[in-house]
């Protein structure tokens, strides 16, 4: 079988597009390219979707941290806390049961149990968790006199927050949020040691690495390749990120711009 047969058979496997049954023996290094980038595509739907969503929530959790009512303050550092403070496999594993149990009472819940929806939903709210407490620490390092020009020039409310507090805070908390982004996307990897189950073996991209260490006892072939395919979505994200940042201090004198800086999280 060729390279591009290859690729043709399994390169939407994951989808559920292609051939359905795994190659059994003689395994070529284009079908661990294939199939472990067809499981990427899980990889990166559960990151930006988990972003996409989260970045939202994270900001209304940041707000309401900032807060001076106590109705809202409490609920929103109570949230971070739990979230921040639980492992994510722990999150993963408690989540699952609670959706099966409610699966069980209310059938029409039954997708929750399914990874595509489950285990999104467990990342959306570990994300929006560090995303709000790295936006809240930028939301107290704006500058009083941003604000103090704001009062002067007779913004309030809205047209305030619009205008001045939620591009600065954007602007201070961008470096930080992007290694954010980068260790969510690395994050998603556990999904398959999750308890959410890999539907007609449509697994991510660990699932496939897992699946030729296991068939041909060596993996030092496998891993390698997936962790080449995560270094390549990582320098994307940076990319990506980086011309966001570019655009949010555009205004600034060269001196002055917030720069991207990436540290190692030794844990979470």
């Amino acid at each position: 079988m060729s390279c591009l047969q290859t690729i043709q058979d399994y390169g939407l496997r994951s989808l559920g597009y292609g051939e359905r049954l795994l190659p059994k023996s003689d395994f070529t290094l284009c079908e661990h390219f294939t199939l472990i980038g067809s499981g990427m595509i899980w990889n990166i739907y559960f990151g930006v979707m988990a972003l996409a969503t989260g970045f939202f929530l994270a900001t209304a959790l940041a707000l309401g941290k900032a807060s001076p009512s106590f109705w809202l303050r409490k609920p929103s550092e109570w949230f971070i806390f739990i979230f921040r403070g639980s492992p994510l496999f722990i999150q993963f594993f408690f989540a699952y049961f609670f959706f099966l149990s409610l699966k069980k009472s209310y059938p029409m819940f039954d997708s929750l149990t399914s990874a595509w929806i489950g285990a999104l939903i467990v990342l959306f709210l570990n994300t929006a968790a560090y995303s709000a407490e790295i936006f809240f620490g930028a939301l107290r390092s704006i500058p009083k006199g941003d604000t103090e020009a704001a009062d002067a020039y007779g913004m309030s409310g809205w047209s305030r927050f619009r205008r001045i507090v939620w591009p600065t805070m954007l602007r201070l908390a961008w470096p930080a949020y992007t290694n954010e982004a980068i260790f969510l996307f690395h994050a998603t990897t556990l999904v398959f040691f999750s308890a959410f189950p890999a539907w007609q073996q449509r697994g991510d991209a660990l699932y496939y690495a897992s699946y030729f260490a296991d068939k041909t006892f060596n993996p030092f072939v496998a891993y390698p390749i997936l962790a080449f395919y995560f270094i390549l979505l990582t320098l994307v994200i940076v990319g990506g990120f980086g011309l966001v940042n570019k655009h949010l201090n555009r205004h600034l004198p060269a001196e002055r711009k917030t720069k991207m800086r990436f540290r190692l999280n030794l844990a979470r």
